[in-house]
């Protein structure tokens, strides 16, 4: 192994160590700046200079089609790396900082209606599967998804200790950046989830996850979410994916009426900033304040 990858190495033990990344957060840096190591057969740290970075960045957008997002996340990556190199001595300067980021497009968020929300977990509840247990297994994910805007990776780490159907709420454990956050349930997601845990206890599970394989008693991978919601779509006609169903939770969240910041809490996110993209989506907040204009008479 040469000297980038170690010190490379050293870097993600750091970061999993001393900052509290997830895994997968720490995998992505690994992916990130191995691409570039790749790119310029880099053996030594001075050899990432900022001109050789960003012939990188040019080369993938011109070959690669990278978007601006890409190209960001990409330079972030490189960049918390190169941070670390500094403060750790290994560099005198991280290069990365003199390169300019591209502006992102501000493009409002992609959801479903609710007539299609609705027609999803109808679709959810009528799709012929082979096993019977599968069925409120299935409603019941479409369904939180829904009710809820978890993220797929907080929806799959939801254990039986964190649905609490008596008070109607989720607890989500160490969500994106390791916080922990409490979500109302809506009557009807009770009723889901009531359907599905009667079909759980006839199977006899007791795995402490709550979403479980149905062959065996173990926690529900993210392979079979991404199955289920492949099925869903080629049989109801309806484009969606996990993360899309959480920005369709947000905007029905505004359309109904919900407070920017009671829904920034719910969504987990750090600032309340993040959260107004979704006011982008929705018309509702805007019919409610022109008819204060002077000339409305």
């Amino acid at each position: 192994m040469n000297e980038i990858r170690i010190t490379l190495q050293r870097f993600c033990d750091y970061c999993l160590a001393f900052k509290g990344n997830t895994l997968r957060t720490v995998k992505w840096y690994r992916i990130n700046v191995e691409s570039l190591i790749r790119f310029c057969d880099a053996q030594h740290l001075p050899q990432l200079t900022r001109p050789v970075i960003e012939d990188w960045i040019i080369k993938g957008k011109l070959e690669k089609n990278w978007s601006a997002k890409t190209i960001k996340n990409h330079l972030q990556c490189v960049e918390a790396f190169l941070k670390w190199c500094v403060e750790q001595k290994y560099l005198n300067e991280n290069p990365v900082e003199h390169i300019d980021k591209p502006k992102l497009p501000k493009r409002i968020p992609k959801h479903l209606s609710k007539e299609e929300a609705l027609r999803l977990i109808d679709w959810a509840r009528n799709y012929p599967y082979y096993y019977k247990a599968e069925r409120s297994r299935a409603v019941a994910i479409i369904a939180t998804f829904i009710y809820t805007g978890v993220r797929l990776q907080e929806l799959k780490d939801l254990k039986m200790s964190d649905v609490d159907l008596q008070n109607k709420i989720i607890c989500v454990r160490e969500g994106k950046g390791k916080k922990d956050r409490i979500v109302p349930l809506n009557y009807r997601l009770i009723d889901f989830l009531k359907e599905y845990l009667k079909d759980r206890e006839k199977d006899k599970r007791v795995c402490p996850y709550f979403f479980v394989t149905l062959r065996k008693d173990e926690k529900l991978g993210e392979v079979a979410i991404k199955r289920l919601v492949q099925k869903l779509r080629d049989k109801s006609g309806i484009y969606f994916y996990p993360h899309l169903l959480r920005h369709t939770f947000a905007v029905l969240m505004l359309q109904g009426g919900c407070d920017l910041f009671v829904l920034s809490k719910m969504m987990g996110h750090s600032s309340i900033e993040t959260t107004t993209i979704y006011l982008t989506a929705t018309t509702a907040h805007m019919q409610n304040e022109i008819v204060k204009h002077p000339l409305n008479c």
